[in-house]
């Protein structure tokens, strides 16, 4: 995990349910802070602070979250909720979590190139390699969480070539909750992938037809008997 610490600085939130509204106006976030035990803590913070902390910490990276009496509580962010229409942050739940207690969390897998290398084999000589998976879970302690997981990119060579779950690079005092099996990453030819994609448009280009000419179609009246 990146030593630099993550804060946000947060008050306490009187205003609930449609009213909220007026908060997005003032560039106010509302945000829930769960307090295993406790009472969840209601409240909310700037929203550029909140999107530079959303950016930053994901949701594997803990959050130092501090109230205006300096109160530090160590967090996780669990939910991060967008306004459908604006892609904007509407609301964010916050986990509280212990130091010295396991947790689990999404960590983002990314390439790993060697020196120099900017692609994988693969890409070098024109295939593709496309994602299956972005993230992974893990558990481990706060301290160990890291920032990303890497697979071996060099690995990927020929069409067929593939790197699962099992395969990643995970630092020590981290355990894989994901599914080991999982494809992360996979090698295919430009053309099958082009061609698999114009099948499949052309297969939903032919259920809209059928659908129109369905709803087009006129139902003959039932005889009375």
């Amino acid at each position: 995990m990146s030593s630099d610490q993550v804060q946000l600085k947060y008050q306490n939130r009187k205003i609930v349910g449609k009213q909220v509204k007026k908060l997005y106006s003032d560039g106010i976030v509302p945000i829930v802070i769960n307090d295993h035990g406790h009472q969840s803590i209601i409240a909310q913070a700037a929203f550029n602070d909140v999107v530079k902390v959303v950016q930053t910490a994901g949701k594997h990276h803990p959050v130092v979250m501090i109230d205006d009496k300096n109160k530090q509580l160590t967090t996780l962010i669990k939910e991060v909720s967008y306004l459908t229409t604006k892609q904007r942050i509407n609301h964010v739940v916050f986990s509280a979590i212990e130091e010295n207690q396991i947790v689990e969390a999404e960590i983002p897998l990314k390439p790993l190139y060697q020196e120099g290398n900017e692609s994988s084999p693969a890409e070098r000589s024109g295939l593709l390699v496309i994602e299956h998976l972005e993230t992974v879970e893990v558990e481990a302690l706060p301290k160990d969480l890291p920032d990303i997981i890497y697979y071996d990119a060099e690995k990927l060579i020929s069409v067929g070539d593939h790197i699962t779950v099992e395969e990643l690079i995970v630092p020590d005092n981290v355990t894989i909750k994901t599914d080991v099996s999982q494809s992360v990453v996979s090698v295919y030819e430009p053309s099958a992938v082009e061609a698999a994609n114009n099948s499949l448009a052309g297969d939903e280009e032919v259920q809209d037809n059928q659908t129109e000419e369905s709803s087009e179609t006129e139902v003959p009246p039932k005889e009375e008997a």
